[in-house]
C-alpha cells in the first residue's frame, strides 16, 4: 500500500514556503502522493487546494498530487477546466483530480452556492468538465488547451452510498474518507467497489495528532493494507508526530 500526505494547514502568518517544505519533507521521507483537501467558512482556514499543489509542483518532480476532494459544484465548470489545465501543465502530468458533491453546507453558504441542488450541479458539471478535458471546450468555450495537456487527468469520484459503485463504474478511483468512519465500515465499502470492478481506492484523511498512539495507527493502516487499499492518505495535524515516523508506519 503507498502512502500519502495532506499538505497543510499554514500556520497563521506562514508563507509559500512553509508548503514547499512541507512537500519537500514529505517526498524525502518517501510518501509516494502529495494531497490537498477543500474546506471554506468552518471557522479555520485552509488554503486552496489548487494553489496547494501549484506551490507543491514547484519544488517537487515525480511524486503524484492530488485534490482530495475538490468541491465540484462550487465551480463554473468552465472555469475549473480552465484551472485543472493550467495545474496538468505545471504538474507535467502528474495530477489526479479527486471530485466530489460536497456535504458541508457553510462552504456553499460561503460562494453564494445552492446546496440542496448539490448532487444534480455535480453531474451536470462533471458531464461538461469530461467534455472539455477530451474536446478542449465545451458548448460555445473553447479552451484551447496545449496538446500536452488534452484528455485531462484521472478523475477520482470522493463518495459514499451509491456513490460507491458510481466511483467503479463512471471514474478511475475512488476515495473514501476515514474520518467519519471507522475502518470496519470502510472496509465493507470496498469490499462493494471491487465487486463492481473497481480499480484503484484511496483512504484518505487519517487524522494523526499529538499524542496519538503510533502502534493503533500502524495496525489500523496495516487493516487498510491487508484489505487490499492501493494507497493511504495521512493528515498530520500540528504537534504531530514527524513524517519520518509516520512514514515508518507502513513497510
Amino acid at each position: 500500500m503507498r502512502l500519502g500526505a495532506l499538505l497543510g494547514p499554514v500556520a497563521d502568518g506562514g508563507n509559500a514556503r512553509e508548503l514547499a517544505d512541507q512537500a519537500r519533507q514529505y517526498v524525502g521521507e518517501g510518501f509516494e502522493s502529495l494531497w490537498s483537501a477543500q474546506a471554506i467558512g468552518r471557522g479555520f482556514m485552509i488554503t486552496d487546494p489548487l494553489i496547494t499543489l501549484t506551490v507543491a509542483a514547484t519544488v517537487t518532480d515525480e511524486v503524484e498530487l492530488g485534490t482530495a476532494v475538490l468541491q465540484v459544484p462550487l465551480y463554473h465548470p468552465m472555469e475549473l477546466a480552465h484551472r485543472v489545465f493550467s495545474l496538468l501543465q505545471l504538474t507535467a502530468g502528474r495530477l489526479t483530480l479527486g471530485v466530489g458533491t460536497g456535504s458541508t453546507e457553510n462552504d456553499f453558504v460561503a460562494f453564494d452556492r445552492p446546496f440542496e441542488s448539490r448532487f444534480k450541479d455535480f453531474s451536470e458539471s462533471v458531464a461538461r468538465l469530461r467534455e472539455a478535458f477530451v474536446r478542449g471546450e465545451s458548448g460555445s468555450v473553447d479552451l484551447s488547451p496545449w496538446p500536452a495537456v488534452r484528455g485531462g487527468p484521472p478523475l477520482f469520484l470522493g463518495s459514499w452510498g451509491a456513490g460507491v459503485e458510481r466511483a467503479a463504474e463512471q471514474y478511475d478511483g475512488w476515495i473514501a474518507s476515514g474520518h467519519y468512519r471507522t475502518p470496519e465500515e470502510v472496509i465493507a465499502a470496498l469490499q462493494r467497489y471491487r465487486g463492481v470492478g473497481g480499480v484503484r481506492a484511496i483512504v484518505s484523511t487519517l487524522l494523526i495528532g499529538p499524542g496519538d498512539d503510533l502502534g493503533e495507527k500502524r495496525e489500523m493502516l496495516a487493516q487498510y493494507a491487508q484489505a487490499g487499499f492501493d494507497d493511504a492518505v495521512v493528515m498530520i495535524q500540528p504537534g504531530g508526530p514527524s513524517p519520518a515516523d509516520v512514514r515508518a508506519l507502513v513497510g
